[in-house]
């Protein structure tokens, strides 16, 4: 990255953290789980909330909910010009019609996803319209199982493939430089990005494999992580972003 780059990004966090002090204070505790009614913006984070086996108490779905929404929204909103603001995000339950009203979605923890028949169904469709699903925040061979067990009642004839670094979608708006820079800073074994592909031969779903992207849009304010990793972990969710919208 060169220098003018990282003072782009350094001076893109330091403004959104200081929206965010004062946000956060006015939502009401970082670890409510409410529903927000987001504004008419061009871009909605959508959440999905999904049927559970249990393994993390049912919650899974909403780990990092709902700071790390408000902290990517407000990086989308200094450093692109979607439009978009804080409080541009949602829950939307997968058995819902809502599915389809959001190109980009989020998925956390999947190794708790026990999908109904009916959430099977919507998963397939939405992404049989051009949808876009990043998940995220699940590490180990049992939750990556778990994970694959979902897909295949959908995707039967699709797999997961690891992406490399010179993938187009690594360099769409911001360029990823190495994408193993937040190894060192989550739980779990050797990080890997899969993708599996839509009909037409497009990423369809990410899934960052031993890594927790989410731990470091929602933290961003606590310091609790290194500039670089962290900013990284903000140019990776961009480019998931814009690609969503642009393919």
């Amino acid at each position: 990255m060169d220098c003018g780059t990282l003072l782009k990004l350094t001076v893109a966090l330091v403004a959104m953290l200081a929206t965010n002090h004062v946000s956060a204070q006015r939502f009401g505790g970082r670890f409510a789980i409410q529903q927000n009614e987001p504004p008419a913006t061009e871009f909605i984070a959508a959440r999905w909330r999904f049927g559970t086996n249990g393994r993390i108490g049912h919650m899974g779905w909403s780990h990092n909910y709902p700071y790390s929404e408000r902290h990517l929204n407000d990086f989308v909103k200094e450093t692109t010009r979607i439009d978009v603001r804080t409080e541009s995000y949602r829950i939307v339950d997968l058995g819902s019609d809502e599915v389809f009203e959001h190109p980009f979605t989020y998925v956390s923890e999947p190794g708790e996803m026990e999908l109904t028949d009916q959430e099977v169904e919507n998963l397939r469709e939405y992404i049989n319209r051009g949808g876009f699903i990043l998940i995220d925040d699940f590490d180990g061979p049992v939750h990556m199982a778990q994970l694959r067990s979902q897909m295949f009642r959908a995707f039967p004839d699709r797999y997961f493939i690891p992406l490399t670094i010179d993938n187009p979608i690594f360099d769409l708006i911001f360029e990823l430089q190495d994408l193993l820079g937040m190894a060192p800073y989550v739980p779990g074994g050797e990080l890997v990005y899969y993708g599996m592909l839509n009909d037409r031969g497009e990423i369809a779903i990410v899934a960052c494999y031993n890594n927790d992207l989410a731990n470091f849009w929602d933290r961003i304010d606590q310091g609790s992580y290194p500039l670089r990793p962290s900013t990284d972990a903000f140019r990776m969710g961009i480019n998931y972003l814009v690609y969503s919208m642009t393919h």
